[in-house]
């Protein structure tokens, strides 16, 4: 047995003898249809978002998924099928109906589909670290808290408006298959936020928004377990008052320090999807695109700096995209993804992992609900921080002559190759002689991949470190969407193409 150490044991989605009952019914009618791999899953999600516009309920949304999705390997041929009903007869029932998808499919012809290998794992117990399940907080609380924050904010001078809400989510899951692994687990991830608003005499706008980032916490994060949000409360208005007096920037080429807060967006859109290996090898063409970081170039491939050490980490503490086992029977595991600046690995899940040749999954497959097929998903892929107590943010400010240091994520835009960016924020420093001069606004920066992270020359030590990321990433056909989680220090990146966004876009 395999058991992380948590506050809570796994629950499960429904009753055990249920998910025992079924467990036995679906392997079992698998085994008798001559499957070569048979996957069962159970789950039960419950999603939760509560929304407050200057401090009234805007909305509120409160919903349950439960069903059974199974995946089967017959005559070299793939197939899935789904139910919202736990019976154990059902189960049964759906297995018949992947199997034959997957004979139908064989008919097909085609390339047949091979999994790369994977033992059996025993019993795996697993919880996400969290105190408080946020699905279980009622209304009113968090109305309540949304309310008093929304407060604060528009009693401040200046503010005009203020919007807050939450999303939460916790999700059960139960999995078997037939090389022996059954893991029971629990997922929960919270994400707080709130934008302020304020009209200048002109009649223009600003806003600000919260820049705390999603997390795998329970409502504990919201009273400050992992984030300071009484000193972000206090800091926005001044901010953004700053902001709506801040000159517009002049485009040109400047030094970059970019805090954790931006950069793991960064991260996300030109390495984390570009190390997909399902896209780099082409099968998100049609959809999302593919992959400047091709196959042919692991190995060689010069993605950035010395500097650069990126991981991906299905393991990581509070981590949105972190789990024990995935949906494919694989363990969580950590791994390598950019080495000293040099491609050194792509996230696999079992399929493109026996394509490739590349060995066995990196544990990468997930689907968002047990009424759709596993895919090739994104890990925690995050940006190492220097060794030892490495550089403050302060320092690499120190650094700059002249430069914008660069906080929270807003837009973006990237081509379908990841390689051609663009990035704006929520607030921009302006950098003289190694010290801050004030705040400038319309910023955006542009870049190619490569060029980028091959001028980053220092990145920040651990004290800068953040774990950020989001709720909502989306991939394949039909749909589907996933929570991450990208954590990376404070960088300093060399000359940097920087557009006056309200120029360019003709205001």
């Amino acid at each position: 047995m395999h058991r992380v150490p948590s506050l809570h044991s796994p629950p499960g989605p429904v009753d055990g003898d249920r998910l025992s009952t079924a467990r036995d019914a679906a392997l079992g009618e698998a085994e008798r249809l001559g499957c070569s791999n048979t996957e069962l899953r159970i789950e039960r999600i419950r999603s939760q978002q509560v929304r407050l516009r200057d401090g009234r309920l805007e909305g509120a949304a409160d919903d349950t998924e439960l069903g059974v999705g199974i995946r089967v390997m017959v005559d070299g041929a793939m197939g899935f099928a789904a139910t919202v009903s736990t019976d154990p007869g059902e189960a049964a029932r759906v297995v018949t109906q992947a199997v034959e998808a997957a004979r139908l499919i064989a008919r097909a012809g085609g390339t047949p589909v091979e999994l790369a290998d994977e033992p059996g794992h025993g019993v795996v117990d697993w919880v996400a670290p969290y105190s408080v399940d946020p699905v279980d907080v009622p209304l009113t609380d968090k109305v309540d808290l949304l309310a008093e924050w929304s407060g604060r904010l528009l009693s401040s001078e200046g503010i005009d408006h203020v919007t807050a809400e939450v999303l939460a989510v916790t999700e059960d899951t139960f999995y078997a298959d037939l090389a022996g692994t059954q893991a029971t687990q629990r997922r929960v991830r919270v994400h707080p936020s709130f934008e302020a608003l304020a009209v200048d005499p002109d009649g223009g706008f600003e806003t600000m928004r919260s820049v705390a980032p999603p997390a795998g916490r329970g409502w504990e994060y919201l009273h400050g377990a992992g984030w300071d949000w009484d000193t972000e409360l206090a800091a926005l208005p001044g901010l953004l008052t700053d902001k709506v007096r801040a000159p517009s920037v002049t485009a040109g080429y400047f030094d970059l320090v970019i805090d954790p807060t931006n950069l793991w967006l960064t991260i996300h859109e030109s390495i984390g999807h570009a190390t997909e290996l399902d896209r780099a090898m082409g099968y998100e063409a049609a959809y999302a695109g593919t992959s400047f970081a091709t196959f042919d170039q692991l190995g060689t491939l010069r993605y950035g700096s010395e500097v650069m050490h990126v991981t991906g980490d299905r393991t990581t503490p509070h981590g949105l995209a972190t789990v024990a086992i995935d949906h494919e029977g694989v363990p969580g595991q950590s791994f390598d993804l950019v080495t000293d600046g040099v491609l050194a690995g792509y996230q696999l899940d079992r399929s493109i992992a026996f394509t490739s040749g590349l060995g066995a999954s990196n544990g990468c497959a997930f689907a968002d609900s047990p009424l759709h097929v596993p895919i090739q998903r994104m890990a925690n892929v995050s940006l190492r921080p220097a060794e030892g107590d490495g550089p403050t943010t302060e320092d690499l400010i120190a650094g700059v002559d002249h430069g914008l240091y660069v906080v929270g994520d807003k837009s973006w835009s990237i081509d379908m190759q990841r390689y051609n960016f663009q990035f704006t924020g929520q607030r921009f420093f302006m950098i003289e002689h190694g010290r801050l001069a004030g705040q400038v606004s319309d910023v955006a920066y542009q870049a190619t991949t490569t060029e980028f992270w091959g001028s980053m020359e220092a990145v920040g030590g651990a004290s800068t470190y953040l774990l950020g990321g989001a709720f909502n990433c989306g991939k394949g056909q039909p749909g589907q969407v996933a929570a991450v989680s990208h954590g990376c220090p404070s960088v300093l990146v060399r000359g940097v193409r920087v557009l006056n966004a309200r120029q360019e876009s003709g205001r």
